[in-house]
């Protein structure tokens, strides 16, 4: 009667393991098709790039002119690279804080139903389209941002980027920083408040048997606990902010000069703004060659953004163990 329910449980066991390696060979399979795609992209933009550094030269990453009707053309992408970086900055430095903040309340401070309410939002944000965001931006934002960039330069325009020597403030990079950080803030704060949710208990109860203040336990046990998964969440909002186009395009005046250290002042760009304005107008293949050569210098920026990312998250987590 025995052997009948070991033949049985020797077939389901034969099965189980026929089903974990189609699974396992389907994952791998599926992890490597991304892989080729990347590799793909890569080496596709990596030979546009190529013919451009030869008639170019280096002055494509350091001029700030673009001009496809000058004889010869010239064309270089110094100012977009530089606006970049600086509505990255400015997106970093209103989201990050925000982001922080907003997760350590809903996870140590609010109750269950307002937590759980947030979160919905908080999703719900992350899912929001860029073109509906740069509507808002460009109707509801931009107008107040005018007169926040006012006082700013009222009361504080001894500082240089609060300067606004022309007297317009719209499409400026500070308007554009703002919605980058409306952006980052859901991406930012579901990752840091699923990290700080895992603390251990243990160490919070440790630390408030201890007679901690909600301060000192959250500088001493949560934060440095969830070091790693904080920067990685940083890390991934600011993969957004870098390679955001429309929401950006609708609230930035595109301007080749570089104004350094002037927010407020109207005129920038970005690498993606920058394709997203001239692709459709480029005057022939060279000037998309040399489109294409910027879309390869950004993909290598958030490369290398992420690989710094991902070497801060091992180092702390090896820290950390």
């Amino acid at each position: 009667m025995a052997q009948p329910e070991v033949m049985r449980d020797l077939a389901s066991a034969a099965t189980s393991h026929r089903g974990d390696r189609i699974f396992n060979r389907t994952i791998t399979a599926a992890a490597f098709t991304a892989l080729f795609v990347l590799a793909g992209i890569t080496i596709f933009l990596g030979l546009k790039m190529i013919p451009v550094l030869q008639t170019q030269g280096l002055s494509f990453l350091t001029t700030s002119a673009w001009d496809s009707f000058s004889d010869p053309p010239i064309y270089g992408i110094f100012g977009m690279l530089y606006g970049s970086i600086l509505l990255s900055v400015i997106a970093l430095v209103v989201a990050v804080p925000v982001s922080l903040l907003l997760s350590v309340f809903m996870v140590f401070l609010a109750p269950r139903g307002v937590k759980r309410a947030l979160t919905n939002l908080v999703d719900l944000m992350a899912a929001i389209p860029s073109v509906i965001l740069g509507l808002w931006a460009f109707y509801v934002l931009q107008p107040t941002a005018v007169e926040w960039q006012q006082l700013l330069h009222q009361y504080l325009g001894w500082i240089p980027i609060f300067q606004n020597d022309s007297g317009n403030y719209i499409g400026t990079p500070f308007v554009a920083g703002l919605v980058l950080a409306v952006m980052m803030i859901p991406i930012i704060t579901s990752v840091t408040r699923e990290v700080l949710d895992r603390t251990p208990p243990e160490l919070i109860n440790a630390a408030e048997s201890l007679g901690c203040s909600m301060w000192s336990m959250l500088r001493y046990v949560a934060l440095p606990y969830g070091r790693g998964g904080i920067v990685g969440g940083v890390m991934l909002g600011l993969g957004r902010a870098l390679g955001e186009t429309i929401a950006v395009f609708f609230v930035l005046k595109i301007v080749f000069d570089v104004n350094f250290f002037r927010i407020i002042e109207s005129g920038g760009g970005s690498i993606a703004t920058l394709i997203v304005s001239k692709f459709g107008e480029a005057s022939g293949p060279e000037e998309i060659d040399m489109l294409l050569a910027a879309g390869f210098v950004l993909f290598m920026g958030t490369l290398i953004v992420n690989v710094i990312a991902n070497l801060i998250v091992s180092r702390t987590g090896k820290l950390r163990s």
